[in-house]
Formats: structure tokens, C-alpha cells, sequence
């Protein structure tokens, strides 16, 4: 009889911290600007760095087009800087539709630190180039959506880009 009272106890006590756990167990929290919502959008303007600096173009023959620009907030090149674009692509034919030409947006606000990648293997130089979002770290951890990328202003070669992405839900774990 003792050892069932025993069991019994045990069982009660059991059941008794499942349930004040469950009651009293702090809600998970999630950390990240873009937890709360699956979609962001930005516009943003990539630029020259200086003010007074000319866009020298490639040669025709040209292995590959490295560059380094300035991104802000808005369309003038004294506009709040957020970040950087850089990028390496290739053009010439055989890998113009490489998985290589990328270009990579890196932040550093108040509000968003990290960095976002563009696959960049289908520019044609038209007036809109939609491109791909393929990834990011930071505040844009496992970014995906789309990228308009167009030119602006011609003379100091300035483009607007609009970023639609969109980030996993963060509640599902990954199994392994």
C-alpha cells in the first residue's frame, strides 16, 4: 500500500509542475526588428561616394566590374548615408549569367545592422532591372524577395533600388 501511495504522490507532483511550467514559464522571446512581420519594404538610392566623383566606364574587354558605392536615403548625394553597395560582376558573355555577380548592401543604423545579397546575373541595363534577393545577415537574416533596381540620374550615375523581402517565420526551428 505504501509503495502505491508513494506512486501516487509522485504522479500528482508531477502533473502539479507540468502545469505550473506551462503557466508561469516566461513566452519565448523574439528578438530582431523583423520578427513581427513577415514583409519590409525600403527604398533606398546607391550612389557615387564623393560628390564630385565621375563614373569611369569599364572597357568592353573587361574581366570583371568591382565597385564600391554609397547608400542613402534619398536621391541626393548629401542625403543621410545607411550603408554601402558593393558588388562584383562579370560581363562577359559566358558569365553574364553567373551565380557570381552579386551585390551586397551592408546597413548600419539605429535600426537595421547587416547586410542583404542581390543576385545580379540577370541586369540588361534597361530602365527597371528586377533582380533577386537571395539572402542577409544581421536584422536581414534569411532575407528573400525582389529588388527593382533603376537609374535615376545618368550624369552621376545615381540608381534607386525598392527592396521587397520577405523573412521566414522564426517560430519553426530546423530539424537536425
Amino acid at each position: 500500500m505504501l509503495p502505491r501511495i508513494i506512486f501516487c504522490t509522485a504522479f500528482f507532483l508531477a502533473v502539479v509542475a507540468v502545469i505550473l511550467l506551462a503557466l508561469f514559464s516566461p513566452i519565448p522571446h523574439q528578438s530582431g526588428n523583423n520578427s513581427s512581420r513577415p514583409w519590409l519594404a525600403l527604398s533606398l538610392y546607391i550612389q557615387q561616394p564623393g560628390a564630385n566623383m565621375h563614373q569611369v566606364a569599364p572597357p568592353s574587354d573587361a574581366g570583371a566590374l568591382v565597385f564600391h558605392r554609397t547608400l542613402t536615403e534619398g536621391p541626393e548625394n548629401t542625403s543621410k548615408v545607411v550603408g554601402k553597395a558593393q558588388g562584383f560582376i562579370i560581363p562577359i558573355q559566358n558569365f553574364a549569367q553567373s551565380a557570381f555577380n552579386i551585390i551586397y548592401l551592408t546597413f548600419n543604423t539605429g535600426e537595421y545592422t547587416g547586410s542583404i545579397s542581390i543576385q545580379a546575373k540577370d541586369i540588361a541595363q534597361k530602365e527597371k532591372d528586377k533582380l533577386i534577393v537571395v539572402g542577409g545577415t544581421g536584422s536581414f537574416a534569411f532575407a528573400r524577395g525582389l529588388a527593382v533596381l533603376s537609374q535615376t540620374d545618368s550624369k552621376n550615375s545615381t540608381y534607386h533600388i525598392k527592396l521587397h523581402l520577405k523573412f521566414p517565420n522564426r517560430s519553426q526551428t530546423i530539424p537536425g
